[in-house]
């Protein structure tokens, strides 16, 4: 959603606990994943945060982007929806939005067919859906180990963006800031770019709601559009997941929680 320039002097300071990150948005990449319905919902948001448990080799489709499938294909988190006791998302065919293509409302268990593929969706959360292929060969070949771990641009970096290889995911999680540490994006229009191929870019600044936008794009896919976010919102990035801490006229601050204590 188009936005204009910043409005206001108000600056949002970071306020809601790292707990609601930590549960909001399932755990990190690699890790065996949260169960259940988690309970604080984020801000605007009747929640529960996550429904479903996350499987650790699980393809995560973050909110508002697409991730490419093995043979040609591809998914996209397009739209939300919680009752304060249940979540569901709308997922549409294609890795890239494009007119006439197909669309379903599922939750945790539903079964989702692409272009002779198929795949179980194990968790529907705020910021992002995991799904599991139902083949060995598929969730065979989203394991594969890119050609490089180094980013050339372009489509040539898919390898590196739509795969659950953990050395791949290590790399990309290697190139936030450490755990407890912040990652402030500047909202003047730049791109921020890590070493796996992702691109960050803040798509609007409301420092008078105390609202950002945050978009995501890798290999040339649009991979997260993130609307309206909040002080304490959970999100995830590059199999990273991510606070909200900070909305300022200048910036968007974003926190990597620390990972918890035994």
């Amino acid at each position: 959603m188009a936005r204009g320039t910043v409005r206001g002097h108000r600056v949002v300071g970071a306020g809601l606990v790292l707990l609601l990150a930590s549960a909001g948005c399932g755990s990190p990449a690699g890790d065996s994943g949260d169960g259940g319905a988690t309970a604080a919902p984020p801000v605007r948001d009747k929640g529960p945060v996550c429904v479903g448990e996350a499987p650790a080799d699980g393809v995560r489709v973050l909110r508002g982007g697409g991730f490419r499938l093995p043979g040609g294909t591809g998914v996209q988190y397009a739209g939300a929806s919680a009752d304060g006791s249940s979540r569901t998302a709308t997922l549409r065919e294609g890795a890239r939005y494009e007119e006439g293509q197909r669309e379903w409302k599922v939750a945790v268990g539903a079964r989702l067919p692409l272009a002779g593929h198929a795949y179980t969706v194990r968790q529907v959360c705020s910021c992002r859906v995991v799904l599991e292929a139902a083949s060995a060969r598929d969730a065979s070949a989203l394991a594969e180990a890119p050609a490089s771990m180094t980013s050339t641009g372009g489509e040539a970096d898919a390898g590196l963006c739509f795969t659950t290889n953990r050395d791949a995911l290590k790399a990309a999680a290697d190139g936030f800031p450490a755990e407890g540490e912040s990652l402030s994006l500047v909202g003047n229009g730049g791109v921020r770019r890590f070493p796996t191929g992702l691109s960050l870019t803040v798509s609007y600044l409301d420092a008078e709601a105390g609202t950002a936008g945050i978009a995501a794009n890798c290999a040339a896919v649009p991979v997260a559009a993130y609307e309206e976010l909040r002080v304490g919102d959970p999100l995830e990035l590059g199999g990273v997941l991510f606070e909200v801490t900070d909305v300022t006229e200048a910036v968007v601050r974003l926190t990597r929680p620390a990972a918890p204590r035994p």
